[in-house]
């Protein structure tokens, strides 16, 4: 190997890599920060006017749920408004995770008062003024769904499902292809050809769409043909009421497919979108600012369920037990929530790769085009962003560092690529 390099470190390009719903998540969390805040005067200035202590209080409480969603609200605005800083190498995406992780711990921090002051009432019972606690839980819990149904949406980072935009099947009840995720083929009959991995090594199925269309493995088979030029031809086995066929297919599933039927060939083509599955995708994907937003207010909602539940059955049955019991509960609920959370954030901050199937995607990308990979990592730069920095071995003189960034465009998420090739055998 020579050790004469050629690298391309990203040079003439932004560094923007804010979540797809920045703005408008922004806009949600200063209305719930607006919502909260009216809520707390009200409470604060009723109580001081009608001597009510726990309303009082209540008040001080909504000030604490405030303040957590300002910490979000000021890493929104913080990062669109730095977001062109040359100062923030990779930009300022990360930045809704740190406020993602500041919000894990305050939550850890809630948690451990809350089981406090539930224990220290086990042992020490207070006197509770139901028809004031209760009216207030129930004013607390309304605000509380207010502020979910403001922040509700795709934006809080649940995943529901899969996404495969590059012609994957998922099956439906009968395993057979959707329209949409299939290619179809006419030759004397219509057939669809997909790639089926539910639950499977990735496979072809080749399965006829008109009852009168039948077909026999040894009158069928399929070459793939990726960017790179090299070939892998497939032998199929009949399944009954489709071809399958026999051997896997490596990812990344990108590449021109002949299909070579009774009547000769036909080009059918699977191009590699959005890249990820199940929660690779989502964790890439989740915008972790306005989910510890949306944890916090959910948390605050179950606890107000349950300090509910627990007074009315302490007035109804004398149980005044159920009350601290309610807050011990609500106080596990918060502390596996923050755990969660903060596990995740942490993680991108620590730039762990959350999608591994993306990197060895791109390594077969590259790798099938005949080069090796010497070094490769992989890393979240911010929702919806990944970075990447590939080190290449190529005995190719007219591959260049733009010849893979080209060949790796078909990855919608990856957003920075830096290219270091290192030429081998040509100028040595």
């Amino acid at each position: 190997m020579s050790n004469w390099k050629d690298a391309e470190f990203g040079a003439g390009h932004d560094h923007i890599f804010l979540g797809a719903a920045h703005e408008e998540n922004e806009r949600r969390t200063w209305m719930v920060i607006a919502l909260c805040s009216a809520m707390m005067v009200a409470e604060i200035v009723g109580g001081s006017l009608f001597g009510s202590l726990a309303l009082v209080a209540d008040g001080l409480h909504m000030s604490t749920h405030a303040g957590a969603m300002l910490i979000a609200a000021l890493a929104y605005t913080y990062a669109r408004k730095h977001a062109t800083d040359s100062r923030f190498v990779f930009g300022t995406g990360k930045l809704g995770d740190l406020a993602g992780f500041t919000s894990a711990i305050v939550l850890a921090m809630i948690a451990l008062l809350i089981a406090y002051e539930a224990v220290s009432r086990f042992f020490s019972p207070v006197p509770i003024h139901f028809d004031e606690a209760i009216p207030i839980a129930v004013v607390g819990l309304l605000v509380n769904l207010a502020s979910v149904w403001l922040l509700s949406g795709d934006h809080h980072g649940h995943s529901h499902g899969h996404s495969h935009g590059h012609g994957h099947v998922h099956g439906s009840g009968d395993d057979r292809a959707h329209e949409d995720e299939s290619k179809h083929i006419f030759a004397g009959g219509a057939f669809a050809v997909s790639i089926f991995e539910d639950g499977v090594p990735p496979v072809f199925r080749i399965t006829p769409e008109t009852g009168k269309s039948k077909l026999t493995p040894d009158t069928v088979s399929a070459t793939t043909i990726r960017p790179g030029g090299s070939r892998q031809t497939y032998s199929f086995a009949d399944r009954g009421e489709y071809l399958e066929s026999e051997e896997e297919i490596p990812e990344p599933h990108a590449f021109t497919v002949l299909v070579r039927l009774p009547d000769g060939e036909h080009e059918v083509e699977f191009v590699e979108h959005e890249h990820g599955h199940g929660e690779a995708l989502a964790t890439s994907m989740r915008d972790h600012n306005i989910r510890s937003a949306y944890v916090h207010v959910i948390a605050d909602a179950a606890v107000s369920v349950l300090a509910i539940i627990g007074l009315l059955l302490a007035r109804a049955f004398g149980w005044v037990w159920m009350d601290p019991l309610a807050g011990v509960i609500g106080a596990l609920v918060i502390a596996n929530w923050s755990w969660g959370l903060m596990r995740d954030t942490g993680g991108i901050l620590l730039d762990m790769n959350p999608d591994r199937r993306l990197a060895e995607s791109v390594r077969h990308v590259i790798e099938d085009g005949g080069d090796t990979v010497l070094d490769l990592h992989v890393w979240r730069v911010g929702p919806g962003h990944m970075s990447a920095v590939v080190s290449v071995a190529t005995n190719e003189v007219e591959r260049s560092p733009s010849f893979y960034h080209s060949a790796l465009k078909r990855f919608k998420g990856l957003s920075h690529i830096t290219v270091e090739v290192n030429r081998v055998g040509a100028l040595a």
